[in-house]
């Protein structure tokens, strides 16, 4: 499975564009040559001109929405330094994409070692939602991470400097702004009143050849667990989304806005496959306000490791049913052990809230005021009973959403792997459906050095075994002997390794 964030580079874009179009010019050219029949008249029948528009499509709907929407372009400077990859890159700068199409002459075994690397300017092309007449701009983090300038076009062709607010990589929602007044707004919407098999449509600025709108409906609320976040509470859409489209409007039928466009099932094409996925505009709206009143989000703090009730657990603790969340372990001296939380608690409801599973409890708490006082009302060892819980802010160490696992250093000598998350796997430019260890740090000297191995690949099998978190890999590893085969993925291509 192929999860794919939605921004584009544009980089090659318009030259390759060109060539495809002109080669489909030619062709059309050379077909109706052969069919001319000169003086040929047809009859044909034609509608009444009198006849007004559709009245039963969304044309009224989108006329009101496509001047909400805008085009984001952003540049960035890569520097050579950071990516030694680009190393292998032709001397004029060629992508190894475009290598295949003209041998092998300018690939990394062509003999000329001796060009230094350049740095480069990296483009890509995202959309936005002005939420505000006095010029504030929703959309992805991921749009405009690491951008040095952003530029957003609006619906009347205006192309304004935009400022960027504050960013959360963690929700992947970034606050832009651009100067001015009286610009059009959208109508926010409550995306807790979404249900499945609602209209759903689409709007963005796919592949930056101008806004698109596409329809569907609601396939699904709450995903979660996809990897593409460290915080996931997704709506699903089977309306076409395309890239170029992050950042972009998800709206009702009534052109209300209920999500920010984010990532789509690709399976690796890269295109549409019918499973698209969107930020709530609960979620985003609450991220937002506390960027706009904080320059950043402020999480509350539980301190608890909650996990989902499986049919196993719940038949080894003689539970009921599968209801609630339980928590499997305290963090000593937080603030749910300081109010009674215990481990083997199975956490009901949340100030009234029924918790289906874990990823929600997370994300609602995530987005409380770090001062405030929830309510809890737990299962322990069969009997009910309320706690009340004062929240505390939440660890810079926990912020960073890595697992308990320390980094694995002994397990390969001189190398050292650490889980890979979803902040890293975006880093990265891996597709969130890549799972496996990264590298962190690697001896010059060391044997797997020498072989090929860098920091920054992500070992995702060893001698032909899945490897998921730290303690797999350290288990395969002793299980491989003196010699493993690791196949590495590196910026999406995978090879074997060996010492």
């Amino acid at each position: 499975m192929n999860l794919k964030k939605l921004g584009g580079k544009s980089k090659f874009l318009a030259g390759a564009l060109v060539v495809l179009v002109g080669m489909a010019g030619w062709g059309v050219a050379r077909a109706s040559q052969s069919f001319f029949i000169p003086g040929l008249h047809i009859s044909m029948k034609m509608a009444d001109p009198a006849e007004g528009p559709s009245k039963t499509g969304f044309a009224p709907v989108v006329k009101g929405v496509l001047p909400d929407v805008v085009n984001i372009s952003t540049s960035k400077v890569v520097k050579a330094s950071e990516h030694p990859e680009m190393q292998e890159e032709s001397p004029e700068g060629m992508p190894p994409f475009f290598q295949q199409f003209f041998g092998q002459q300018f690939g990394p075994n062509s003999g000329n070692h001796s060009a230094k690397p350049h740095d480069q300017r990296e483009d890509s092309l995202g959309s936005g939602v002005i939420i505000s007449p006095d010029g504030y701009i929703l959309t992805n983090n991921h749009v405009v991470d690491g951008a040095t300038d952003v530029r957003v076009t609006l619906a009347d062709k205006r192309q304004l400097k935009a400022k960027i607010v504050g960013t959360d990589a963690k929700t992947d929602i970034a606050v832009l702004k651009i100067e001015g007044s009286d610009f059009p707004a959208i109508t926010v919407g409550d995306s807790s009143k979404v249900q499945v098999g609602d209209y759903a449509l689409a709007i963005g600025d796919p592949f930056g050849v101008g806004q698109t709108v596409t329809m569907g409906i609601i396939s699904a609320m709450n995903r979660g667990n996809l990897g593409i976040e460290d915080y996931e509470d997704f709506i699903q859409t089977d309306a076409p989304i395309n890239p170029g489209n992050s950042g972009g409007a998800l709206i009702n039928d009534r052109g209300e806005l209920v999500g920010i466009n984010t990532a789509i099932l690709s399976h690796g094409s890269g295109g549409n496959e019918g499973i698209g996925f969107a930020i709530p505009i609960n979620l985003a709206r609450g991220v937002m306000t506390q960027i706009l009143d904080h320059g950043k989000v402020n999480r509350a703090y539980l301190g608890i490791m909650v996990q989902d009730i499986t049919p196993g657990i719940s038949k080894a603790m003689n539970l009921k049913d599968m209801k609630g969340v339980l928590v499997g372990d305290v963090t000593p001296n937080g603030p749910a052990q300081k109010s009674g939380v215990q481990r083997g608690d199975v956490i009901l409801e949340v100030n009234g809230k029924t918790m289906e599973d874990s990823r929600q409890l997370r994300n609602m708490i995530s987005l409380m005021d770090p001062t405030a006082t929830v309510n809890l009302k737990l299962m322990r060892n069969g009997n009910p009973t309320n706690m009340s819980v004062k929240l505390g802010d939440m660890p810079a160490d926990k912020e960073q959403a890595k697992s308990d696992e320390k980094p694995s250093e002994q397990a390969l000598n001189g190398v050292t792997v650490e889980n890979l998350d979803a902040q890293t796997s975006r880093q990265l430019g891996l597709s969130p459906a890549i799972t496996g260890v990264v590298v962190t740090d690697i001896d010059p000297s060391s044997t797997l050095a020498s072989a090929g191995l860098r920091q920054g690949d992500v070992i995702q099998e060893v001698n032909h075994q899945p490897v998921k978190n730290v303690a797999q890999f350290e288990e395969a590893i002793r299980k491989a002997g003196d010699a493993p085969l690791l196949l590495v993925n590196r910026k999406g291509t995978t090879l074997f390794l060996a010492e």
